[in-house]
């Protein structure tokens, strides 16, 4: 994937964001039903960094199509991201990152885990509190990719972007 080119292209990953965003805190949220001690948070990390990843990757954002980009480009994007305050941005997002991203709403997420064990509507109440917490983690995650893309379209860099050409495989020694 690349820099959305256009309004049209960035609006359309701002969508298809959202649908994912949604898909991924109901998985979130049926996980949290599930009344076995750490398992909701074992989904919740992996549903939560898998999200952050596609959503990076759906603005032209992720870590690999960074790397790939001019350094000036790249050093505009960072500053960029820093200015919407995304520390997310351009990041691999590892395991022990969304673990912290979680714990930053971890008051929610230990009342869940307390909750889980109320027969029936605790769990109702856990799966709901599951849902807001990956869905707007989620939805600001979007929100700042799209801010810095818009960015990016807005200065006329998206539709020209240098990227740096792809490392090139060595050819078998003898052949030309």
């Amino acid at each position: 994937m690349v820099l959305p080119q256009n309004h049209d292209e960035l609006e359309r990953a701002r969508a298809d964001c959202r649908e994912l965003v949604s898909r991924r805190a109901g998985i979130s949220a049926g996980a949290a039903v599930i009344p076995l001690p750490g398992v909701d948070m074992l989904a919740d990390v992996a549903v939560f960094s898998e999200m952050l990843e596609t959503i990076s990757h759906r603005f032209g954002l992720s870590q690999a199509e960074l790397a790939r980009l001019h350094p000036h480009t790249r050093q505009y994007v960072i500053l960029a991201a820093g200015r919407v305050g995304s520390d997310l941005i351009g990041k691999l997002v590892s395991k022990q990152l969304a673990k912290l991203v979680l714990k930053k709403v971890g008051k929610r997420f230990i009342g869940k885990t307390v909750l889980r064990f109320v027969p029936l509507a605790g769990q109702a109440v856990a799966a709901a509190i599951s849902y807001q917490v990956v869905a707007k983690l989620g939805r600001d995650h979007i929100e700042d990719c799209y801010r810095v893309a818009r960015s990016l379209l807005e200065q006329g860099m998206a539709g020209t972007v240098p990227l740096l050409p792809a490392p090139q495989t060595p050819s078998p020694q003898g052949q030309t």
